[in-house]
């Protein structure tokens, strides 16, 4: 048996090791900016302009279409008023052309709070010191194979905390395609059949920065706890 305790206790410290190394990359990476995004990304970077002439080219069309239901077909019903419409689609190409400023300006608001979230102090934390703790509690408070029970609750808790680490890079992700796609969401904001896709994305895009912001919260608090319990294992 203590040949298999050895093998059971190694790989628990390492699976640990590895969870502390993907802890350290992707909190170091995420973040509210879209410079991570940007590097596995760099076609996105090139194409932004395409989408900026694209949003531009929709709203043009929209208006001439618009003022042609006007003017060239008669008034219809449903036709928006002419200087409503020339008004509103002024304000969403001078809002296409300013996106990029626009969009960097939310991501830096919302990447305050979440700078606090990661600056702030908390005592530094090796995930796999935490197989050596359970060893000592468990052995404690039960008999047998102590290592293989140490292991098992290793492997839980890093699978746990990599579904964490996994949900935020997806915020990212989706945080990063949003971003890059907004000049196509500004465009839909220029008429009055499509404005609710726009309100869609404004809603979508808020709601990514948050949930971003909550798992950078959420992975801050498990570490402190790790870091307490790892400070005063045999306290509970």
């Amino acid at each position: 048996m203590g040949i298999l305790d050895g093998i059971v206790d190694w790989l628990a410290t390492q699976v640990m090791n590895l969870l502390d190394l993907a802890s350290t990359s992707v909190l170091g990476a995420l973040g509210c900016n879209m410079d991570t995004f940007k590097r596995y990304f760099p076609a996105a970077s090139s194409m932004y302009e395409i989408f900026i002439w694209t949003a531009i080219g929709l709203v043009l069309l929209n208006l001439v279409w618009q003022l042609y239901r006007c003017y060239g077909a008669g008034f219809d019903i449903d036709t928006e008023n002419p200087i409503n419409l020339v008004v509103r689609s002024v304000i969403f190409l001078l809002l296409i052309w300013y996106c990029d400023d626009i969009v960097n300006l939310a991501l830096q608001i919302g990447g305050t709070p979440y700078t606090w979230i990661l600056d702030s102090s908390l005592p530094g934390v090796q995930f796999g010191d935490f197989n050596s703790v359970l060893l000592i509690i468990i052995g404690v408070i039960a008999n047998g194979s102590v290592a293989l029970i140490a292991l098992i609750l290793v492997v839980i808790l890093a699978w746990n905390y990599l579904k964490l680490l996994l949900e935020a890079a997806e915020r990212y992700v989706v945080l990063g395609i949003l971003v890059f796609t907004a000049p196509l969401a500004f465009a839909m904001g220029a008429a009055r059949g499509t404005n609710n896709i726009f309100k869609s994305w404004c809603r979508m895009f808020s709601g990514q920065l948050l949930l971003l912001i909550m798992n950078a919260w959420c992975l801050k608090l498990f570490v402190n706890m790790v870091g307490e319990f790892l400070a005063n294992p045999l306290s509970l």
